[in-house]
């Protein structure tokens, strides 16, 4: 995949995020996400050699649409990036994931956890950090890794609550974390001068970093894929 051809298409889908544009390009989308679909496949292959049941996953079911939902982006009907959630149930997947896209400015994203998990999946998640030591317990080493702050700069702190949670209290262990909606590290760089065999390694050394959160989610929301 040649990044800088990729970006080009959404810069100009960006400019002119219409149905005209979109159907008198349609030969260069469907070219770039052939080739988007071929990265997504060799990262999957990589992750799973770090992470075994990610070979359950397809790369084809772990590409988002480009088609945004109308009712909430009148006027913009396309999205102006190419993205994957990646896990072993594909992008519909409850459980945690690990997702990267590039977008028409021009950076690389990456991202790995759990986002916006169904309330039920998110009280796991609570119930247990609540059970961790505070401070002490593997969730809170993990999140303070020095990995983690040199990559991520720790958790993503975004829609993270001002008050405890209904059921927890200002005491309650690791409420900085309780607080959180999302727990998941993110991080996005310019793409620079990376070619296809550049953004499979930045991809990888940074799903490397996520691998122990991905874990320890799984075993909060009580996810065993050998017995899935």
């Amino acid at each position: 995949m040649n990044p800088r051809e990729l970006v080009n298409y959404l810069q100009g889908l960006q400019e002119n995020n219409n149905k005209a544009w979109f159907v008198m390009n349609k030969p260069s989308y469907d070219i770039l996400r052939d080739e988007f679909t071929a990265l997504t496949a060799e990262v999957m292959k990589e992750l799973t050699k770090l992470d075994a049941p990610i070979a359950r996953a397809e790369p084809k079911k772990c590409l988002f649409r480009i088609y945004r939902d109308t009712r909430f982006h009148k006027g913009a009907p396309y999205k102006t990036n190419f993205s994957a959630a990646i896990a072993p149930g594909n992008k519909k997947d409850w459980g945690p994931h690990y997702y990267f896209e590039i977008g028409h400015t021009g950076k690389l994203m990456t991202a790995g956890g759990s986002y916006h998990p169904q309330p039920e999946h998110l009280a796991m998640i609570r119930k247990a950090l609540a059970e961790e030591p505070h401070q002490k317990g593997l969730f809170a080493k993990l999140a303070k890794a020095k990995a983690v702050q040199e990559k991520f700069g720790g958790m993503w702190r975004d829609e993270a609550l001002v008050r405890p949670p209904k059921g927890y209290t200002p005491e309650s262990p690791n409420l900085e974390f309780i607080k959180n909606r999302n727990q998941i590290l993110i991080r996005e760089v310019p793409l620079g001068k990376l070619d296809h065999a550049g953004i499979v390694k930045h991809v990888i050394a940074d799903f490397k970093a996520m691998v122990p959160l991905v874990n320890w989610l799984r075993t909060a929301m009580g996810i065993d894929y050998a017995k899935r």
